[in-house]
């Protein structure tokens, strides 16, 4: 079956990408850069570049297609360029309308738990999504997952960066709402067999992880898998929701908006007179919610150069060493391998976390702590040439990449760290300008003076430094390079996970 996927792209979109192509069936990837954003699946995916926010782009979107997934929506709004009403209203309108001039037979929405009796903007939107989804004359499907957690997602791994970096947590009430979590991939498995299944047609099923949870709960889950302790500062739910709308009304960015806060209170969970379509109708039995977590920890995504702020700048620190009593290859291997010891453990802990990795291996994802920032996380993109080249994570203080060489200079060896960074936000900008690029200094100057020990050589003109802001078309292709790399990694290690789906 040929699908058009509206959203592949997000914390819902990819896994269930993922598992239609486990299943045999070939995706039209329907996205704003879908020839890039294509790449981490292969050939398995047709990619469509457009918007739900458009007419034309969407005609002819769905044009061969058998069904269509829609599972792109907002959580919360930019205006004007991004609304409930434009994306989430408006943009399944044009979906509906697309699929019906297109012919396709099967039609699955993504809506939300508690769209039918929920009071935020989004609900409502999502509600206002369904009674068009209705209008379609053929097979339609409504879904409605439970809060969903997944690499990325607004709510539980903003959660999980807040306990890794911050002294203090603002808990809303006493933190005890419950709500059902879902993992992203057990939902993306649920939504591949709802469309190539023919039944159930035309009704609503609501989707949920089987265990109900607190904010304390998840807090104290996360507390272990980290080894974090942040304080909770009980905030009243009423000075949560006057705060969030005054930031709304002025337009500063705070983590928690205030729809995000109605739905937390709202309780999202499904009511015990109705069914959970995924243990009922699909016979998914959910990944335990401490088990989701733990791998959740291990797989949020890349914190992208192009999603930094400021000048980019590139930072260069190296020595060329005389007399070396390892070759090229040895010390290479050395600081792959022994890269945990390598640096000053008060400036950087390398497996911060129980269980995290220690050495510089392709695919690995590292867990450091920092004075004053605690957690942060980077990802080995690739290890080739003598280069290893490193991503980091959401909730690191940088979009960045670092990157370490080991190079043949005639009869020395050369050993650089560099990195290409900007700040994560506006807020971490005036750190880096204050503290934290003389930390980066110190610790990558006492890492390469240790490389140098060990290597039995010396460096005559010591470490060596440069710092240097990118010119605009520089920034541009650093930017182009450091996504198309992020999105091989990806493709590479879904083809280790499911090999028949690269086929």
């Amino acid at each position: 079956m040929h699908v058009l996927v509206t959203g592949g792209t997000g914390v819902v979109g990819r896994p269930a990408v993922d598992h239609l192509l486990e299943r045999g069936h070939t995706v039209r990837l329907f996205s704003r850069n879908a020839e890039r954003d294509a790449i981490q699946w292969g050939d398995g995916v047709e990619p469509y570049a457009g918007s739900v926010g458009s007419d034309e782009d969407m005609h002819g979107a769905a044009e061969g297609c058998e069904a269509v997934l829609h599972v792109v929506g907002v959580v919360d709004e930019a205006p004007p360029e991004i609304t409930f009403d434009k994306i989430n209203v408006q943009g399944t309108r044009r979906i509906v309308e697309e699929a019906k001039r297109a012919g396709v037979e099967r039609l699955v929405y993504v809506s939300s738990l508690g769209a039918d009796r929920g009071k935020s903007g989004y609900h409502e939107s999502k509600l206002a999504g369904e009674e068009i989804v209705r209008e379609f004359r053929g097979n339609w499907l409504i879904c409605r997952p439970g809060n969903v957690y997944g690499p990325g997602d607004q709510v539980i791994s903003l959660l999980l960066k807040m306990v890794r970096t911050l002294p203090a947590i603002p808990v809303i009430g006493g933190g005890d709402q419950p709500f059902q979590p879902i993992s992203a991939d057990d939902l993306g498995a649920a939504l591949a067999l709802a469309v190539e299944w023919p039944d159930p047609s035309r009704v609503v099923l609501e989707l949920a992880g089987t265990e109900i949870a607190t904010m304390n709960d998840l807090l104290d889950m996360l507390q272990m898998i980290t080894d974090q302790k942040p304080r909770r500062i009980p905030v009243p739910e009423w000075m949560a929701l006057a705060g969030a709308g005054i930031a709304d009304l002025i337009g500063m960015e705070v983590p928690v908006k205030s729809d995000q806060i109605i739905m937390l209170l709202e309780e999202n969970v499904i009511p015990p007179e109705r069914s959970n379509a995924m243990t009922e109708v699909f016979g998914i039995t959910p990944r335990p919610l401490a088990d989701g977590l733990a791998k959740l920890a291990d797989t949020l995504p890349e914190k992208l150069l192009s999603e930094g702020v400021g000048e980019l700048h590139c930072q260069r620190f190296w020595a060329d060493i005389t007399g070396s009593a390892m070759d090229r290859g040895e010390l290479f291997a050395m600081i792959q391998e022994d890269f945990y010891t390598l640096p000053p453990e008060e400036l950087l802990e390398v497996g911060a976390e129980p269980g995290t990795p220690l050495t510089l291996e392709e695919g690995a994802t590292l867990t450091m702590g920092i004075p004053l920032r605690g957690h942060i996380q980077v990802r080995v993109e690739e290890v080739a040439d003598y280069t290893i080249t490193c991503n980091t994570l959401e909730g690191h203080h940088l979009a960045g990449v670092i990157r370490f060489f080991v190079e043949q200079h005639g009869e020395q060896l050369r050993f650089e760290v560099r990195s290409y960074s900007r700040a994560s936000c506006l807020l971490d900008k005036m750190g880096m300008d204050a503290v934290g690029r003389r930390l980066q200094k110190a610790t990558w100057k006492s890492m390469i003076k240790e490389v140098v020990r060990r290597s039995g050589g010396e460096a005559v003109d010591g470490v060596q430094e440069e710092l240097y802001a990118l010119e605009e078309a520089d920034a541009e292709r650093v930017e182009r390079w450091v996504e198309e790399l992020v999105l091989e990694r990806r493709r590479e290690d879904k083809e280790e996970e499911n090999p028949a789906a690269a086929l």
